[in-house]
């Protein structure tokens, strides 16, 4: 991954399209290095802040791309893309989009550019607003190398760029994958919470714990991802039936408390079937058997 470029060329000029809290924080940062910023969102109002502090109201969607070679995209998803632009002239323009959406659609929104003669890049923002332009933070950027080069400076001043190649679907591809880690943790922490406050706990009681839990994981993924590649499921140090185990005393410690038990009972489903399978005696990892393609070839 990069690091966040410290040198800002200053007068360089861009547009922010979507004044959610994510692109008000892209137009602040392009603010703070100097760049000449017009901004343009379809509802009034969220632009105030940034005009007062010397960013350009664009009075309309075309006025706005036209304002500037690089314009940032920051919506909702590509449908909302389209909705936006309409038929505003695109020819000679870079369009950048860090809305977050399916790697196809990412693939289909980069045909409808090109073919309206503008160059495009898909981004994938890693961090919340309050990330943008500090150290640490980082974006999946992938497209066209020549564009994502020429347009560099000007991105690594939101976040960190990670390059992931020519595809335009690859950016949202990785940003998708650090979604499914992301939201199954975060889920996995709602569902503890809820379990820790049926027993008279708080959130603050068990925040330790989780903490801990959260930074073993990096351990768990170093040392199986070597194994998974290698397609090495051994269970020297973990097997799956003693995991499926562990998952049933998860679901009924949650169904004793009188929470609610739906993610988990999935979860506890999964790891049966690795066990009815066959793999009780491999490692946790054959469960990607399941969850993957190999599940129907097998």
């Amino acid at each position: 991954m990069n690091q966040i470029r410290t040198t800002r060329t200053q007068g360089a000029r861009v547009t922010v399209v979507g004044l959610g809290p994510m692109g008000r924080a892209m137009a602040n940062a392009y603010l703070d290095a100097g760049h000449e910023v017009t901004v343009w969102n379809r509802s009034t109002g969220k632009d105030d802040e940034l005009v007062a502090r010397g960013a350009r109201r664009a009075a309309g969607i075309a006025e706005a791309v036209a304002a500037s070679p690089l314009t940032v995209l920051s919506l909702i998803d590509v449908e909302a893309m389209y909705g936006t632009l309409g038929d505003t002239g695109l020819d000679g323009r870079v369009l950048v989009n860090l809305s977050s959406d399916v790697p196809e659609k990412a693939r289909a929104a980069a045909r409808w550019a090109e073919a309206r003669g503008a160059a495009y890049l898909t981004g994938g923002v890693n961090v919340p607003p309050a990330g943008i332009g500090q150290e640490g933070s980082s974006i999946f950027i992938s497209g066209p190398r020549e564009v994502y080069e020429e347009h560099r400076a000007a991105l690594d001043l939101l976040a960190a760029t990670d390059y992931r190649g020519a595809d335009p679907g690859h950016a949202q591809l990785y940003y998708q994958l650090n979604m499914i880690l992301f939201w199954t943790a975060y889920t996995g922490w709602y569902q503890a919470v809820a379990v820790a406050r049926a027993n008279g706990l708080t959130a603050a009681d068990i925040l330790p714990y989780a903490g801990y839990t959260a930074d073993t994981m990096r351990g768990f993924y170093t040392g199986g991802a070597p194994l998974i590649d290698a397609d090495e499921h051994g269970g020297e140090h973990e097997r799956l039936a003693m995991c499926a185990a562990s998952v049933e005393h998860v679901l009924h410690t949650a169904a004793d408390s009188g929470v609610d038990t739906g993610i988990l009972a999935a979860h506890a489903a999964l790891y049966r079937r690795g066990v009815e399978a066959g793999f009780g005696a491999d490692s946790s990892s054959r469960l990607i058997r399941l969850l993957g393609n190999e599940a129907t070839t097998a």
